[in-house]
């Protein structure tokens, strides 16, 4: 059972009391009674009874039934109320912006996708993203009024405390877009602006409940590799918010060897399993793909530029993602070639993995991104089978690998989770006094 925050008496602390109730009646799928809450918060009988009928009144949480403990009174269970808050996630990707619609258990009511617009103009890129957040809420028939705000997830690097996205590898014209506070005045709500790894491993946290890790990687493939960390349930960020990228470690790039950057079959990870690359290497070996992939590489190593150094233009990651569906719809075919590639894939980002596992003595790792769950038929197998078979593992404990079920858009799915997480989740920082 994940631990609960504890709660404290002392009444100039109610808000912090009421994050901490909702915090664990959200991690309790079947509810929870008022006396268990009292026993898992730490909170008195009374301040229960206090915060509870606050959050009924608000909406937030409801009475569903009794059930009988032992002798004397039925004792009501507490429930959450999904569809009493919602949030928005949006994905600024380097092919397509993604925007999703989650209620207060985090369940996705709404999405929706649009091209990603050039920065040429900021101007532009706050009315497309802000128009198709209006218009995500309104479609879904949702009260504005229970939107609590918008997460951004978009790759790095970033400046968070000027909500700033700084100069992303594969967005060349997107430096110094003042994205948070433009799109907060254009759509009326509080935004947060996260690193895209980030996102998806807070998603990952704040989703799983009860289940929930104490300390995991999240292996994020997308347009580039990267790592979202999490330790003690809570992510790594870095002094800037900027950690995660992790394309540039150094493995054995086994068939995939050739990478500009390597020397023998040793390379970077980011440049090894580059879509743009196996896009190429999948046609070369015989697997009918389109357009993609022979344009300069694109993709990579956690914010390197290309192989040739330069960067991709839109069209050719459109390209690359086209092609990325076909070797997808490949594997599910039972091309050989596909299914071999893919592990490959898997195998080498498996690798990489290793060096987190031993680095944070972590034992569980997961994969996710809009390019692995793609692959992942062949490629989660492989992966695992590297870390949990790797000579170079050095903790003695079990190590669990798995896919994450957010599916491709858990970048999404996770920006959304930083503004549940942000208003649900008990911090003890609150209660400090400033002066």
């Amino acid at each position: 059972m994940a631990e609960h925050r504890r709660g404290a008496n002392l009444p100039s602390i109610g808000g912090f009391n009421r994050t901490v109730v909702l915090d664990a009646v959200r991690r309790s799928p079947d509810g929870l009674s008022r006396v268990e809450l009292a026993s898992r918060t730490g909170l008195s009988a009374q301040t229960v009874s206090n915060v509870t009928r606050f959050l009924i009144e608000a909406g937030m949480i409801v009475e569903s039934g009794t059930v009988v403990a032992g002798r004397g009174k039925p004792r009501t269970i507490l429930r959450l109320e999904p569809g009493s808050r919602y949030a928005v996630g949006v994905h600024v990707d380097p092919a397509v912006v993604t925007y999703v619609l989650l209620d207060l258990a985090g369940t996705v009511v709404a999405s929706s996708t649009t091209s990603t617009p050039t920065a040429d103009d900021p101007s532009e890129v706050v009315r497309t993203i802000g128009s198709a957040v209006d218009g995500l809420i309104a479609d879904a028939g949702v009260d504005v009024d229970g939107v609590l705000g918008v997460g951004i997830a978009s790759p790095g690097p970033i400046d968070v405390d000027a909500g700033i996205v700084v100069d992303p590898p594969f967005l060349p014209r997107w430096r110094d877009v003042p994205l948070r506070d433009a799109l907060a005045e254009a759509t009326g709500y509080p935004v947060l602006l996260e690193k895209d790894v980030t996102a998806a491993a807070v998603g990952e946290m704040f989703l799983a409940g009860e289940s929930s890790a104490r300390n995991f990687a999240f292996v994020y493939f997308g347009t580039g590799f990267g790592v979202g960390l999490v330790v003690d349930h809570e992510p790594v960020r870095g002094v800037g918010s900027n950690a995660g990228d992790a394309g540039h470690i150094m493995v054995d790039q086994r068939s995939l060897a050739g990478t500009p950057d390597g020397s023998g079959t040793r390379g970077e990870v980011g440049a090894a399993v580059a879509p743009d690359r196996l896009v190429r290497i999948a046609r070369e070996r015989g697997v009918a793909l389109s357009g993609g992939g022979d344009a300069a590489g694109a993709v990579s190593s956690g914010g390197a530029a290309a192989s040739d150094g330069s960067v991709p233009s839109d069209g050719s990651v459109d390209a690359v993602n086209r092609a990325w569906d076909e070797l997808a719809e490949a594997i599910a075919a039972g091309d050989e070639a596909a299914i071999t590639l893919a592990a490959e894939a898997g195998t080498v980002m498996g690798d990489a993995a290793v060096v987190i596992v031993n680095l944070l003595d972590i034992d569980r790792v997961v994969f996710g991104g809009p390019f692995w769950s793609r692959i992942a038929s062949a490629a989660l197998p492989a992966a695992r089978a590297a870390i949990v078979g790797s000579p170079l593992l050095v903790p003695k404990h079990a190590v669990d690998v798995v896919e994450s079920d957010r599916g491709a858009d858990v970048a999404a799915v996770g920006a959304a989770c930083l503004v549940l997480d942000a208003a649900l989740s008990p911090r003890a920082s609150g209660l400090l006094i400033r002066r």
